[in-house]
């Protein structure tokens, strides 16, 4: 099958507010501070979107910038953000990362990904987000849902996320780099499921070869 990739950000782009967006979408929509997406995606990892979600608001209302984040106690932060995933760890990185960037970047969050993959807890997918939702500069961002779909779409053929940017960043026009990570996260939380997708409902059906689907809705 030959993918039509505008044909599908096309349809995706237009059916995607029918969908609840992804917790760190709807963060760098209300505040594209990259400070606060940053943070947002490492209390994100592991973590359900609403605990996502009321955690960051806690933690923000506290302090919203490096300078004021790195003065609080850890067991104030652990407090704000409970009960996100290892709670007790990602206080001790928020505090290590806000340091980092006071002393090492002037208060700025990197805005290339090399040097955000310098801060503790920073992997490539939080650095790609961090520069493409908070810089809009050309990154992709590739989760369990970007690598899942681009897989079974058949329009990628790896085995693990990094393989899938790398993939990615070779096939995918660079237009929709920055778009492509939003669309099939939103895509993959609402229809295209892990297990049982919604294959009846899904409006890119035509265009998928639905590689390692074996049960479907």
């Amino acid at each position: 099958m030959k993918h039509d990739i505008d044909a599908i950000i096309g349809i995706l782009s237009r059916k995607k507010d029918e969908w609840e967006k992804p917790i760190v979408t709807e963060i760098a929509e209300r505040d594209p501070d990259p400070f606060h997406i940053l943070i947002s995606t490492v209390l994100s990892l592991r973590t359900k979107d609403e605990v996502t979600r009321e955690a960051s608001k806690r933690l923000f209302d506290l302090a919203h910038t490096p300078e004021s984040m790195m003065k609080l106690d850890r067991k104030d932060i652990e407090k704000a953000i409970f009960p996100v995933g290892f709670y007790r760890n990602k206080a001790a990185t928020v505090i290590d990362i806000s340091r980092t960037i006071v002393g090492q970047y002037g208060g700025r969050v990197p805005d290339d990904i090399d040097e955000l993959l310098k801060l503790k807890g920073v992997g490539r997918k939080t650095a790609n987000l961090v520069v493409t939702m908070g810089y809009g500069k050309p990154g992709i961002c590739v989760d369990t849902h970007v690598h899942r779909i681009s897989n079974r779409l058949g329009y990628v053929s790896t085995k693990t996320p990094k393989e899938t940017e790398f993939a990615l960043r070779e096939k995918l026009p660079e237009r929709y780099w920055i778009v492509y990570n939003d669309l099939l996260v939103t895509f993959g939380q609402n229809l295209c499921k892990p297990v049982s997708p919604l294959c009846t409902q899904c409006p890119i059906h035509d265009h998928c070869m639905r590689v390692g689907v074996t049960i479907s809705r």
